[in-house]
Formats: structure tokens, C-alpha cells, sequence
């Protein structure tokens, strides 16, 4: 549904919503770590994440991360 991955030297940030049975999941991984996993079933809840995540990739792409292929 939703993922982008930037990069930064040898550091990677995944950002991702998937549907699930239930809802969405929200996950982002650090240099594939898990951090952040949030599930929500409101779909006004998803489409602020996916603001506040576009939010901190535009503030990484400012700071010199760049997006990579999924």
C-alpha cells in the first residue's frame, strides 16, 4: 500500500503501511531494525501517519538521506 526507503551512507530508514485483516499496520525499521509498529483500524488514524511520516522523509531527503528502490 505504502513504502519508501531512503539512505544515508550505510543507514537505511523503511517506512511502510500494509493492509491487514484487521486494518493497517504502520512499521518503521532503522538499518532494518524494527522501531516503530503501530496498528491502526480507523482509517483517519492511517492517513496522518502517512502525513507524519512524508513529513520526516522530506525532513531526511533535506538533511541528504535519498530514496532507493523497495
Amino acid at each position: 500500500m505504502f513504502s519508501k526507503s531512503l539512505r544515508n551512507a550505510d543507514h537505511t530508514r523503511r517506512f511502510q503501511i500494509v493492509a491487514t485483516p484487521s486494518g493497517w499496520e504502520m512499521r518503521e525499521e532503522h538499518d532494518s531494525q524494527l522501531v516503530r509498529r503501530v496498528e491502526y483500524h480507523d482509517w483517519h488514524r492511517v492517513e496522518r501517519a502517512r502525513r507524519l511520516m512524508t513529513f520526516e522523509m522530506e525532513e531526511l531527503q533535506h538533511a541528504g538521506w535519498r530514496q532507493i528502490a523497495d
